[in-house]
């Protein structure tokens, strides 16, 4: 008992120091200086105001993101079915987004629920039944890359699909901010299947 008394001081002392900050989308672990985040649920960004006539936090907890309609500024975005998804081609504007939507409320997240990270070959799309993988073509440049597109968007300027900086930088956009794109289904994920 004597050799177990000061692991106990110590988990308390631990515990003591311990904060948790829980939000519908991650929890944030503090123990003194060093931080951890942890995600609980998928995430959606601020501008989602509905899924599926649910709240955002509610369509999570049924699990009805990933290809259940949703509502943005007002306008409702109807996803693809699977099927239509099968033969998807699609032309029209890329654009990119990296660190500023990191720095977002939520900007960490997907709304597939993934952690978001710029450097990924990954996208966002308004259509596409969440998780995609599509190949992007720039048709001046003529480079091609596969990404997951696991993310709503653009909602802005009349773009097709929105890349991480990281894709926009392989397909050789990145300094020029958008290029006219080519895209087309590759494969389906099972989760999509869902």
């Amino acid at each position: 008992m004597q050799t177990a008394l000061p692991i106990y001081i110590a988990l308390a002392f631990l515990l003591s120091s311990c904060s948790v900050v829980k939000t519908t989308a991650k929890a944030a672990y503090s123990v003194g200086e060093f931080a951890v985040d942890v995600v609980t649920s998928p995430f959606t960004h601020d501008e989602i105001e509905s899924i599926d006539g649910l709240s955002p936090e509610e369509a999570i907890r049924q699990g009805r993101v990933k290809n259940s309609p949703y509502v943005v500024y007002g306008k409702t975005y109807v996803p693809m079915s699977i099927e239509e998804t099968r033969n998807y081609k699609e032309t029209g504007i890329a654009s990119w987004y990296g660190e500023e939507t990191r720095k977002k409320n939520g900007g960490h997240m997907t709304a597939n629920g993934e952690k978001f990270d710029p450097d990924k070959l990954s996208a966002a799309h308004k259509y596409l039944p969440l998780p995609v993988h599509v190949r992007v073509t720039n048709l001046e440049t003529k480079r091609s890359i596969v990404v997951r597109v696991n993310d709503r968007g653009p909602f802005a300027h009349n773009r097709v699909i929105d890349l991480s900086a990281g894709a926009a930088k392989k397909l050789g956009f990145y300094e020029k901010g958008t290029a006219r794109v080519s895209i087309e289904v590759v494969s389906l994920t099972a989760d999509a299947d869902s």
